[in-house]
């Protein structure tokens, strides 16, 4: 039995807000793993970033999210997790992952500032080469798809918990 939710999608999907209410009501503990990265090394991710590059970052992802062990927590991951095998099968032991999915239209207009974000883009990458890169991973990876199309972040938590049955 998984005893974790993992949430994973796009910068922008909703991950930590969604993460933040979904544990208060089950009673779970709230892990943001942007903010472990950055607990571990000291840094901002955009910080990280323009140090060692995104290549480099997402080694760093690899490697901080691989170590993250919880019980009964609802972990909201970076857009770039599923980058890393190791994290991802690592996360996937120990929790069921649950895909926040988003038309690309809906996406772009949620995000304004993508760089101050500390989101991984390679030189002369777009939001849309993006989406369209992690889209297959997101659904490579995921025990669950909950489409946020036209939901708020109530009706999100709703569809998950609806879905809880399922995979606990």
């Amino acid at each position: 039995m998984k005893k974790n939710i993992i949430l994973i999608g796009m910068p922008g999907v909703g991950k930590s807000t969604v993460g933040v209410v979904l544990a208060k009501v089950m009673g779970y503990q709230f892990i943001d793993a942007d903010l472990v990265i950055q607990e571990k090394e000291g840094k901002l991710l955009r910080e990280i970033i323009a140090e060692v590059g995104p290549e480099g970052f997402l080694k760093v992802e690899n490697r901080i999210n691989s170590g993250i062990e919880a019980e009964h927590a609802i972990i909201a991951t970076g857009g770039s997790v599923v980058y890393g095998a190791e994290a991802m099968e690592h996360l996937g032991r120990i929790g069921t992952v649950v895909y926040l999915k988003l038309p690309y239209r809906e996406l772009e207009r949620r995000l304004s500032d993508i760089k101050g974000r500390g989101v991984v883009l390679r030189n002369g990458q777009t939001l849309h080469d993006l989406y369209e890169e992690r889209v297959p991973l997101y659904e490579k990876y995921a025990d669950v798809i909950v489409d946020e199309h036209h939901l708020n972040v109530e009706q999100t938590i709703e569809k998950i918990m609806e879905l809880k049955e399922r995979f606990q």
